[in-house]
């Protein structure tokens, strides 16, 4: 059964005016937060100098060089020719081990430092304001400085190796993990510690039974997304000295040896591409466990 609309009735004719007033509306507001965000990222673009024309004059310098990077591949000589292009395969594997480890001793070191300070940040669980502001402007401090600057003063403090790589990560990694960290934790349900508080439990009790329970999977799942940045962190470490496959890489960058930059670059991108899958799978693994599924 159908029923009859008449299009002619008042009060259909005032909510068909009303809509096309409000979709005008809406598409004039369109218009206009659209061009304001043009004229914000040509006013971004004039401020920091960033010359259109330059770009577009010089684009092609860009796939010109990852294609010299190429090397020659033919089907009879397939082998002979891959054995020359990775002739360093047993040393760059050696040093993308160190830059594997690097990041994950560096992760792991920066994921201790932020879990012990995230409970102190976090707003609903830091009984003392000045300690709370002072530890998170603390965490502000180690992510903002850039891990190569850190790495950077490593190296001149202690000398080349992967050490200042390791310090670097962790620094950059504990400022991340502690605001994720406590952000997690002033999410958490207040019941439990307002039961433990109650009982008489001392705060690092309350933590303990009532707080990590509750973020313990957000925390891992956290981590393992970090790992997967700090890897690709780690592998420019040795642009500054700070060991891994970038020492490597930036020499062969600079010697204008082509087909070695290609060469370790692919190896950098498979064993990335490795680990984000396995590490993804991992982090899911730990949501669903989170959800009961």
């Amino acid at each position: 059964m159908t029923l009859a609309i008449d299009r002619n009735d008042p009060t259909i004719l005032a909510h068909a005016d009303l809509y096309r007033r409000e979709m005008a509306t809406k598409r004039r507001q369109t218009l206009i937060g659209g061009a304001i965000f043009v004229a914000c990222v040509v006013a971004a673009a004039i401020g920091s100098e960033a010359n259109p024309i330059k770009f577009f004059e010089n684009v092609w310098r860009f796939p010109k060089y990852i294609l010299d990077t190429m090397p020659t591949l033919r089907l009879a000589t397939f082998g002979a020719d891959m054995a020359e292009w990775f002739w360093g395969l047993e040393g760059w594997l050696k040093l993308l081990w160190q830059t594997i480890l690097i990041a994950y001793t560096g992760t792991i070191l920066g994921v201790v430092g932020g879990f012990l300070l995230c409970f102190v940040a976090a707003a609903n669980l830091g009984r003392s304001g000045w300690m709370r502001f002072v530890t998170k402007r603390y965490l502000e401090f180690c992510r903002t400085v850039p891990e190569l600057v850190f790495a950077l003063i490593f190296v001149i403090a202690f000398g080349l190796g992967p050490l200042p790589g390791v310090l670097a990560i962790a620094i950059h990694t504990m400022g991340a993990m502690g605001k994720l960290f406590s952000e997690v934790v002033e999410n958490i349900d207040m019941k439990p510690v307002d039961g433990l508080t109650a009982t008489g439990a001392s705060w690092w009790q309350v933590i303990r039974y009532a707080v990590v329970p509750q973020v313990l999977s957000n925390f891992a799942s956290y981590s393992l997304l970090r790992f997967e940045i700090n890897v690709r962190g780690a592998s420019i470490m040795g642009f500054v000295g700070a060991g891994g496959i970038g020492q490597d890489l930036i020499e062969a960058i600079r010697k204008f040896y082509f087909t070695d930059v290609s060469a370790i670059l692919l190896l950098i991108i498979v064993t990335v591409m490795l680990i984000d899958y396995g590490t993804e799978r991992l982090r899911h693994a730990l949501l669903s466990l989170e959800h009961g599924k």
